[in-house]
């Protein structure tokens, strides 16, 4: 038996058994209160905590050097007010690719489920790239 048997598996591999993950995932947060850093923001009481635990989000950007947490975060929120991760790279990314993501999140958001689109260097986005998307977050039928 070994420390993280007991450990669901993250979620990023719902299929692996936790002891066939790799280290960085097993100690990856499974709560808020295993969150490092960010205490003004995800301390109890403080905004972004209270808007996930009252399922209340809007869009948001998360901006810092790799490695910090960003995705995780995101994935934690995901995974903390039941919403479906999507990831795709804005470098990576096609427009087909872009409006196949939007239209499942739109008929997600339709059916009372929410999508949580998690863009990595979206900064990189074209102004194609941003026309296939500015209105699905726009409508909301995103976060």
């Amino acid at each position: 038996m070994s420390l993280f048997s007991k450990l669901p598996p993250p979620a990023s591999e719902p299929n692996v058994p936790a002891a066939h993950q790799p280290l960085a995932e097993r100690m990856r947060p499974r709560i808020l209160d295993e969150f490092i850093g960010q205490e003004k923001l995800l301390g109890p009481g403080k905004s972004l905590r209270v808007q996930i635990e009252n399922d209340n989000l809007g869009s948001m950007l998360f901006w810092g050097p790799p490695g910090c947490g960003k995705t995780t975060l995101a994935r934690l929120i995901a995974r903390l007010t039941s919403s479906e991760f999507v990831s795709f790279s804005a470098v990576l990314a096609g427009i087909k690719e872009i409006k196949e993501v939007m239209a499942v999140g739109e008929q997600k958001s339709r059916s009372g489920h929410r999508t949580i689109v998690f863009v990595d260097e979206v900064h990189r986005f074209n102004k194609a790239q941003q026309d296939a998307f500015l209105p699905h977050v726009e409508a909301g039928h995103i976060i």
